[in-house]
């Protein structure tokens, strides 16, 4: 026991006694295990982000995706088909038409504008913060009504309540719109950010030059269990009446694009982590320079330990754990840095999650580089011949 606090004791004499050379050891490992945590710990965010996008529609939603190169589309009526197959809950269409919205001065070309049907409502589980949803009254007689997402409201109605919102109209393209309600605020979801969108009937968008024909869907299903034979139905109904193969179209159920779209992130991830992982490499090269320095340096302090009885092991193990001394110290400071830093881009939108897990592997792995890239110095050091050392100057 006093043999090994004897040893950490010299080992951080040594270390201290060359604070420079120590400080731009651990640079380049501090560097890449903060590089390692952020680019993974974004990985894992975006992952995580996507997940919880998928699962707001619920495991019970599937969505149709009819290929635009198919020429093929389903008429606004043939959604009552869809709607009666077996285990159908509910059909929502949607597509985004283009249109510039303003409101006295104010005006806005980046916002969302949505045609949809009341049951997207549903499906998509938007609350109402003042006013009233869409209405299949507002679907028949193509009303020029809409809802608005809560950013908006500071956009074109400043310092104007919630409340005394609904009523008032905004300009789409020329035409008055009169906001019937106010959407409460939930943020981005399946790469629509409903709170900057305008939603109006799916109708209504033939007076922004579009038309109701329909290549994108949202399907619930009464029972979750059912999902499959729901798909098959669903697949069989557009094979059969718009005489399309399955290459043209994709109907897809939550879960599968949860497996998917975590698969793509997860590869990104281990490329991301992959191409950070190479500094690490190049820092411990680093230390294998420095250790191998410090040998030159010590050969006669190394052969006066010889001297006085120390074995290869005492050699062996002294410079062993200055390597692994410096490369965790290392590995603590860029830990810290790297969540740090990650905690101030979430700031900035990003989405950084930094798992206990990553934190283990990436502190691990600078012990590791210790150990791995201090061996040769250290059986440098240990082989060294004492009367050769001690002729050393």
């Amino acid at each position: 026991m006093t043999k090994t606090i004897s040893i950490f004791k010299e080992a951080l004499k040594n270390i201290v006694s060359n604070k420079l050379r120590s400080s731009l050891t651990m640079l380049g490992l501090i560097i890449g295990i903060m590089s390692v945590i952020l680019l993974v710990g974004i990985g894992t965010g975006a992952t995580t982000n996507v997940t919880s996008a998928v699962k707001s529609l619920g495991t019970g939603t599937l969505t149709v995706t009819i290929d635009s190169e198919s020429d093929a589309t389903l008429d606004y009526e043939q959604l009552d088909d869809i709607e009666n197959l077996t285990n159908v809950d509910s059909v929502a269409p949607y597509k985004n038409v283009s249109g510039t919205i303003s409101k006295g001065t104010q005006s806005s070309r980046g916002t969302t504008i949505l045609a949809t049907t009341p049951s997207y409502i549903n499906i998509m589980n938007l609350k109402l913060e003042a006013g009233r949803l869409l209405s299949k009254v507002d679907i028949d007689n193509t009303s020029k009504v809409c809802l608005i997402g809560n950013s908006l409201t500071d956009t074109f109605f400043e310092n104007t309540k919630i409340k005394d919102i609904v009523g008032q109209t905004v300009s789409i393209e020329g035409d008055q719109y009169t906001v019937i309600g106010v959407l409460t605020k939930v943020g981005s979801s399946m790469g629509t950010n409903t709170d900057s969108t305008i939603i109006i009937p799916f109708t209504t968008a033939k007076y922004l030059k579009s038309d109701t024909s329909i290549n994108t869907l949202y399907v619930k299903v009464q029972d979750e269990n059912k999902i499959e034979m729901t798909t098959s139905q669903i697949e069989n109904y557009l094979e059969r009446t718009l005489s399309i193969t399955s290459d043209y179209y994709k109907v897809s159920s939550q879960d599968s694009m949860i497996d998917t779209m975590s698969d793509i992130n997860s590869t990104l991830t281990l490329l991301l982590g992959g191409i950070a992982s190479i500094s690490l490499v190049v820092g411990g090269i680093g230390v294998m320079n420095v250790m191998l320095v410090s040998v030159t340096e010590r050969t006669k302090e190394i052969g006066i330990r010889k001297a006085l009885g120390a074995k290869k092991r005492d050699i062996l193990t002294q410079f062993l754990v200055e390597s692994l001394f410096l490369c965790a110290l290392g590995g603590i400071i860029g830990v810290v840095l790297g969540i740090s830093v990650g905690l101030i881009l979430q700031t900035f939108g990003f989405n950084f999650n930094a798992t206990s897990g990553i934190v283990m592997i990436s502190f691990a792995s600078s012990a590791l580089i210790g150990i791995i890239f201090g061996i040769f110095p250290a059986y440098k050091a240990a082989k060294l011949n004492p009367i050769d050392a001690l002729r050393t100057e």
